[in-house]
């Protein structure tokens, strides 16, 4: 059974810096695709950044400079650290997996083109 376990969320002051960890459990084959997502309180979910399996990514706007995904193919494990947060980082963080017939270059952004999700994390910062 496909299990993705996050951690690293918690309460930080504005400046600081977190790194968030998911591990995708119960598979035999990497995901092609990987990805975090965050959802601030009253809000629609969106993407912060992707990753391909072979290591191109790319980041939300909002998140550019600060921010760094990165994957470990061999541990089926993504990252995300992020530095100089802010207080309108806040929100739930999700990662997500894809299996899907995608080149080892082709960043996957849409969440519908993900299929396992992990439980979320909760990133707080205060000002």
């Amino acid at each position: 059974q496909v299990q993705m376990v996050e951690s690293g969320g918690g309460l930080v002051q504005a400046g600081s810096s977190l790194t968030l960890s998911c591990a995708v459990t119960g598979v035999t084959l990497s995901p092609s695709a990987m990805g975090w997502f965050r959802q601030a309180p009253g809000k629609q979910r969106e993407l912060v950044a992707a990753i391909a399996s072979g290591g191109r990514a790319n980041c939300a706007d909002s998140v550019k400079g600060r921010f760094t995904i990165s994957r470990d193919n061999a541990k089926n494990t993504v990252y995300l650290q992020m530095n100089s947060l802010k207080p309108e980082d806040t929100g739930v963080y999700y990662c997500a997996a894809a299996w899907g017939p995608y080149r080892p270059c082709t960043v996957v952004a849409g969440q519908g083109q993900y299929e396992w999700w992990g439980q979320g994390t909760q990133v707080t910062v205060s000002p």
